[in-house]
């Protein structure tokens, strides 16, 4: 389903303008990109607020109604009040159909409780990458990418290149030869301590059980040598 939002064209700019606009409940923003010139637009706060708080928003083909006229776009950038939960700013692009876009969409783990490394060997699966920069045609973009850690075990690395990619979406990374990890499994220090206790304890066992069999043969010798 697409995500729907409203915006107006806005004439006046400034400094003064924008602060007057914010005081309103209204938040001011630019529409670029396209055969067409930038706009300026400006948005209910609330409604945009909201919205921001859907992942989907952020990585998704979004339909614009601009004072009555339908555009797609992408969010491109967001600037929000230091302190206040407000957002200041925010800058749109318009998408052509037919031409590749670079997005930043989130990356979804699942299985990682079926993983060796975790169900095995008690690992903890470290996400090395939380997003990933793909390219596409719009039409293919996904909302998210799901990275599955059903194989990963413990000490073990997965990297872009492992990664099971919707049809017609592309990593550029790799294309440069940059074959980056993405989620590995580690041992706690206190999984391994034990670990390693138990290999140790492992270890001394015939051990014992060699200087018990031969301190009870010692014994059966003087035994037989006080009888004789």
């Amino acid at each position: 389903m697409q995500i729907e939002i409203s915006a107006n064209k806005r004439t006046l700019q400034g400094k003064g303008a924008s602060r007057r606009l914010r005081g309103s409940g209204k938040v001011p923003g630019i529409i670029y990109g396209g055969e067409n010139p930038a706009q300026a637009i400006e948005l209910d706060h609330n409604g945009l607020y909201h919205k921001l708080k859907q992942e989907a928003f952020h990585a998704s083909i979004l339909s614009m109604d601009l004072d009555g006229e339908k555009e797609q776009v992408l969010l491109r950038d967001i600037q929000m009040h230091p302190f206040k939960l407000q957002v200041l700013h925010i800058d749109f692009q318009r998408v052509d159909k037919n031409k590749k876009i670079h997005m930043k969409v989130p990356l979804h783990f699942i299985n990682a409780e079926n993983a060796p490394g975790v169900k095995l060997s008690g690992g903890l699966v470290s996400h090395v990458l939380t997003e990933l920069d793909i390219s596409c045609l719009p039409k293919d973009l996904p909302e998210f990418i799901t990275v599955d850690l059903t194989d990963l075990a413990a000490g073990n690395t997965l990297h872009l290149s492992d990664l099971k990619l919707p049809e017609g979406v592309e990593i550029p990374t790799l294309g440069r030869g940059e074959n980056l990890p993405v989620a590995t499994i580690v041992i706690p220090r206190a999984v391994a301590a034990e670990e390693a206790a138990a290999q140790v304890a492992a270890a001394d066992i015939p051990t014992t059980v060699q200087k018990k069999e031969g301190a009870a043969k010692e014994g059966e010798k003087k035994d037989a040598g006080k009888k004789k």
